[in-house]
């Protein structure tokens, strides 16, 4: 009996020490975002991204002698379902995590990295808030924050449309309210005038109200701030409703699915996104390898995941480790090629390098127009 369970004892041993080296067989990066839901068509493309990428790096070998393992948390960029989702991340030990997608989403999730010490890159979220308090410092992105989209739209609004009256409509989440707010206040200091400020609920299926208070008002443009479903069912009832106000929106309108949904009244809207750099090589490897894995071109935020995922890679590789403090330094101090070109990140953990357009619907699809920005 005592040789059993000796036996035994020996067994679960050696077990609990073979454990912990097969947890270290690969390099896990997290990858957080909507898999599904309404959203599903900004988290999806940034999935595929990081598939893209990691099976790229793998069939070179991998990082640091080690492969790459994908681990995929579905959030429905919800708040509540992104801190779950940051907790198994954490739990199954993800060295660095690609997401998450939304504002909302991802500002839920960084104390709990913060308090894990875990890097996260956003290839979408663009509340200033989110890297300017300081209270993040291992939080990092690839797109344009709010701000900076506004300085962009704002003056667009102001020297090519001449605006001089603008409603401003918004869903009341971080990143909705964050991009009209900013826009605002460019605006006013230019002496244009506010004739509408509202929230607007995103489920809801009637817009009447408002739409009346648009006729009413006659702004130049309407500025929406929100996601794509909700602004897509609020076109369809202006135009119902012979509203023909211009709209302009934030990066998240410039997806085909707002197309396909708004139908003939997404004709003519406005919105910002990074400045087209199909020219890149950089950017041909990355639609090609989609297309060879998917069969199909990407969808929005395709390229903003692309490139989060292999700066993360790059950092890791950099490092010579995945230890958080020396990532974040590698993050900060080498530069890295991407499908939106060469990009660096400022101490807060913004990009720079890359460039915003704006992008007008016509004839049923996005085209860039002569106005753009660079990132510093």
């Amino acid at each position: 009996m005592k040789k059993g369970i000796t036996l035994l004892a020996a067994m679960a041993l050696c077990a609990a020490l073979a454990a912990p080296a097969q947890a270290e067989d690969t390099i896990k990066i997290g990858v957080a975002g909507a898999h599904s839901g309404d959203l599903a068509s900004y988290g999806v493309p940034s999935l595929n991204a990081a598939k893209v990428v990691i099976a790229d790096v793998n069939a070179k070998g991998g990082i640091l002698g080690k492969q790459i393992e994908l681990v995929a948390q579905d959030d429905q960029c919800k708040p509540e379902l992104a801190t779950n989702a940051a907790t198994k991340l954490i739990s199954d030990k993800v060295a660095v995590v690609m997401g998450h997608i939304c504002s909302g989403a991802t500002k839920a999730t960084l104390p709990l990295y913060t308090d894990a010490k875990i890097v996260s890159m956003s290839p979408s979220a663009t509340t200033p808030g989110l890297t300017e308090d300081g209270n993040n410092p291992y939080f990092f992105r690839t797109i344009a924050n709010d701000k900076a989209q506004a300085r962009l739209t704002s003056d667009f609004m102001l020297n090519n449309l001449k605006v001089k009256k603008v409603a401003y409509l918004h869903d009341n989440g971080d990143y909705g309210k964050g991009f009209v707010d900013n826009n605002r206040e460019h605006l006013e200091k230019a002496g244009v005038k506010t004739v509408l400020f509202e929230a607007i609920t995103p489920d809801a299926v009637d817009f009447s109200a408002v739409v009346r208070k648009l006729r009413r008002e006659q702004p130049d443009i309407v500025v929406f701030g929100g996601y794509q479903p909700t602004a897509s069912k609020l076109l369809q009832q202006m135009r119902r409703d012979r509203v023909t106000t211009a709209m302009l929106g934030p990066d998240g309108l410039m997806d085909e699915a707002f197309i396909k949904m708004a139908g003939k009244a997404s004709e003519g809207v406005y919105s910002s996104y990074p400045k087209d750099t199909s020219n890149l090589p950089a950017y041909k490897a990355a639609r090609e390898g989609h297309v060879k894995m998917f069969g199909k071109d990407p969808g929005s935020f395709y390229y903003n995941g692309y490139a989060a995922t292999q700066a993360l890679v790059n950092a890791i590789e950099k490092a010579g480790s995945t230890d958080t403090a020396k990532v974040v330094e590698a993050l900060h101090a080498a530069p890295v090629d991407t499908p939106l070109g060469t990009l660096t990140f400022s101490k807060t953990g913004d990009a720079a390098g890359m460039a915003l357009s704006i992008y007008q619907v016509k004839d049923g699809k996005f085209v860039e127009l002569d106005h753009s920005i660079v990132l510093e």
